[in-house]
C-alpha cells in the first residue's frame, strides 16, 4: 500500500484501509477467500479474480449499502481508486458550492458494474447517464442499478459500438450536463494488454488480475485514439457539458493529450493522479466554460518518502551541571537544565551572528527560530587570522597626509630669512609658529589623535582615502559584516533578549530552522528542525560547531 498517503484527502480508504479480518468474520462470502498466515495476519490473492470480485462487492455493501452482481468475465473494478476519481469530479465542479443543485453526469462505457453512477447517486444524489455498448454489460448494469432503487436517479442506455457522446445526445439536446467521465480501455492490442513491449522490464510484475472484455480493455489506436475521439466530440459540443473528463492508465498518454486540447485552442485543461496501493492512474479534464475553478493539479514531484527527522545531540547531565559552573559569575544563573543549555547557546549564536528568537512552544522545553544570513561556523580559526591579517595589512590613517604636511612646514621653517621687510619677516614666522604648532601637536604614533581636531568633511575624505587604499576583499568583508552588525543592532534595539530576522532581509539568507532545547530524563537534547534555505547541510554543520563548541566550554 505504498501509494495510499497519495490518495484524495476524502478517500475514506486514505487513512483507515479495509479490515480484511473484520470484513471475513461478517461477511461469509468474502471468509472463504481471505488467508492467515502463522503469525495471524489476514491477506487476500488479488491474482484471484474471485477473490477481487468478493472484495469489491463486500466494500460496496459495507460501506455505501449498494448491492452489486459482477460477473468474472467482465472488468472488476477496486472501490478505492474509483472514489478517488468521484472525489476529483467534485473538486472539478464545486459540489460544495450549491448542494441543492441538481448535478448531471454522464459515464461513458459504464461496465458491468456501473459503479461510477452508483457510487455518485449514493454519495451526491447526482444524475446519471450511463451509456454501454457490450450486451452482457448493459444487462449487469441495469440490474445492479435496479436492486439498489436507483431508477429514478441512473439511466443506462444501449448504444452502438464506437459510439462515445455525440449519439448519446441525440434525444436530450437542450439538456447541460455537468460533466462526463470514463474509464477508457487503456490497450491497443492484445500484447500490450500481456504487458509486451509496453510495460519497463525494471518494473515489478503486476499483483492483481487484470479482467475485463475485449472492448472493456483494447480499442483501436488504445486509449490514446481513444481520448481523442472524446476530445473531437468535445469540439462540437462545446458548451453543453461544463466539464469533460477521462481517466488514463499510462503517464506517456497525458503530454501528447494535453498537446492536443492545447492546439485546438481549449481554454481550461487540468490534470491529476489517482493512488491506490501500487497502482497510478492519471486523469485529464477541459472545459470550455471560462468561469469554471480549476482545481490545482499535483505537484511534479510527489513526496512520498518519510519526513526528515530532525537533527539532534544530547547533553548529559554532568554537562549541564559544568555549564552551570561555567556561567555562575553572572548576575542570574538560570535554575532548568534547559535553560542553562538555553543561554549557552544564545551566547554562541551571538558571537555567530545568526539571528534568532524565542518563539511559543510547550511546558519543559524552549523553541529558538534561527535565521542564518551568513556562514560564520565554518573555518573560525582561519577567518580570525585572515581577519587580523587584513588589519595589519591596512595602511595607517594618518601615515602620508601628516607626514608630508610636517616636511613642508619644517622646509618652510628653515628657508625664511632672519631679516628682510617687515611685511615678509611677520609671514614667514606665522608660518614657522603654525609648523610648530603642528609639531608638538602630531604624537609619535602618527597622530591618529588629530582626527578628532579635523572638520567633518576632511575626516569624512580621510575615510574615503583610507577605504580605497585597502584591498577589494578586505572591503567586502568588512562590508558585509558592517550591514549584519547593523541588522542585528536594530533587532536588538527593538528585543534586547532576542534577533529578529530583518525586514529588508527578504530571501537573503541560507537556512531557517527551529531549534528546540527539552528535557530528556536528566539530560537535555537539542533538536534542530528544518524550515526552508538552499542547502540542509549548512545546518549539519551548524548543529556540529554548536555542540563541540558547548564540550570545548566544560573543559576548557
Amino acid at each position: 500500500m505504498a501509494l495510499n498517503k497519495s490518495m484524495h484527502p476524502r478517500n475514506r480508504y486514505k487513512d483507515k484501509p479495509p479490515d480484511f479480518s473484520y470484513l471475513a468474520s461478517k461477511y461469509k462470502e468474502f471468509q472463504q477467500h481471505v488467508h492467515t498466515n502463522l503469525t495471524g495476519k489476514v491477506s487476500l490473492n488479488f491474482k484471484e479474480p474471485e477473490a477481487v470480485r468478493a472484495l469489491t462487492c463486500t466494500l460496496l455493501k459495507e460501506d455505501f449499502g449498494l448491492t452489486i452482481d459482477i460477473p468474472l468475465e467482465r472488468l472488476i473494478p477496486t472501490v478505492p481508486l474509483r472514489l478517488n476519481y468521484i472525489h476529483w469530479v467534485e473538486d472539478l465542479i464545486g459540489c460544495g458550492t450549491n448542494k441543492n443543485k441538481l448535478i448531471r453526469g454522464i459515464d461513458i462505457g459504464t461496465g458491468a458494474s456501473c459503479i461510477y453512477p452508483l457510487l455518485g447517486a449514493t454519495m451526491n444524489g447526482w444524475f446519471f447517464l450511463a451509456t454501454e455498448v457490450d450486451d452482457m454489460c448493459f444487462s449487469y448494469a441495469t440490474k445492479n442499478v435496479e436492486q439498489n432503487n436507483l431508477s429514478d436517479l441512473i439511466k443506462v442506455v444501449k448504444v452502438p459500438q464506437k459510439t462515445l457522446l455525440m449519439d448519446a445526445l441525440k434525444e436530450e439536446s437542450e439538456i447541460v450536463y455537468d460533466f462526463c467521465m470514463c474509464n477508457p480501455p487503456f490497450f491497443a492490442n492484445q500484447m500490450e494488454a500481456q504487458g509486451v513491449n509496453s510495460r519497463n522490464p525494471s518494473r515489478p510484475p503486476p499483483s492483481s488480475i487484470n479482467t475485463g472484455g475485449i472492448t472493456e480493455i483494447m480499442a483501436e489506436g488504445g486509449e490514446l485514439e481513444f481520448v481523442k475521439r472524446i476530445i473531437h466530440d468535445s469540439l462540437q459540443l462545446k458548451k453543453r457539458l461544463r466539464w469533460y473528463s477521462c481517466m488514463l492508465g499510462k503517464k506517456c498518454s497525458l503530454v501528447p493529450l494535453k498537446e492536443e486540447l492545447q492546439q485546438q485552442g481549449v481554454p481550461k485543461v487540468t490534470h491529476t493522479e489517482f493512488c491506490q496501493g501500487r497502482t497510478m492512474r492519471w486523469a485529464l479534464a477541459w472545459s470550455f466554460y471560462e468561469d469554471v475553478i480549476m482545481p490545482s493539479p499535483p505537484s511534479k514531484k510527489r513526496k512520498l518518502e518519510k519526513p526528515r527527522k530532525p537533527i539532534t545531540f544530547t547533553l548529559l547531565e554532568y554537562t549541564v551541571k559544568e555549564l552551570r559552573n561555567k556561567i555562575a559569575s553572572s548576575e542570574s544563573v538560570p535554575s532548568e537544565a534547559i535553560e542553562v543549555v538555553t543561554a549557552v547557546v544564545e551566547k554562541i549564536l551571538t558571537d555567530l551572528k545568526v539571528l534568532f528568537k524565542r518563539v511559543p512552544c510547550g511546558n519543559d522545553e524552549v523553541s529558538l527560530f534561527l535565521t542564518a544570513i551568513q556562514n560564520s561556523w565554518v573555518h573560525v580559526r582561519r577567518k580570525k587570522r585572515d581577519g587580523a591579517r587584513q588589519l595589519r595589512e591596512l595602511p595607517r590613517a594618518t601615515s602620508d597626509p601628516f607626514q608630508s604636511t610636517e616636511a613642508d612646514s619644517t622646509s618652510q621653517r628653515h628657508a625664511s630669512p632672519n631679516t628682510g621687510p617687515d611685511g615678509a619677516e611677520r609671514s614667514n614666522v606665522g608660518a614657522g609658529d603654525m609648523a610648530g604648532v603642528n609639531e608638538e601637536e602630531l604624537p609619535a604614533n602618527g597622530g591618529n589623535s588629530l582626527l578628532s581636531a579635523m572638520p567633518l568633511d576632511q575626516e569624512s575624505n580621510m575615510e574615503t582615502e583610507e577605504r580605497f587604499s585597502s584591498s577589494d576583499s578586505c572591503s567586502t568583508v568588512l562590508g558585509a559584516d558592517s550591514a549584519v552588525e547593523k541588522e542585528k543592532a536594530s533587532s536588538a534595539r527593538a528585543n534586547p533578549e532576542a534577533e529578529d530576522t530583518p525586514k529588508g532581509s527578504g530571501s537573503c539568507f541560507l537556512f531557517k530552522c527551529l531549534m528546540n532545547v527539552k528535557k530528556d530524563g536528566r539530560n537535555a537534547q537539542v533538536e534542530m528542525h528544518w524550515v526552508e534555505g538552499q542547502n540542509r547541510d549548512l545546518m549539519n554543520q551548524l548543529s556540529t560547531f554548536l555542540r563541540n563548541q558547548i564540550f570545548k566550554l566544560v573543559v576548557s
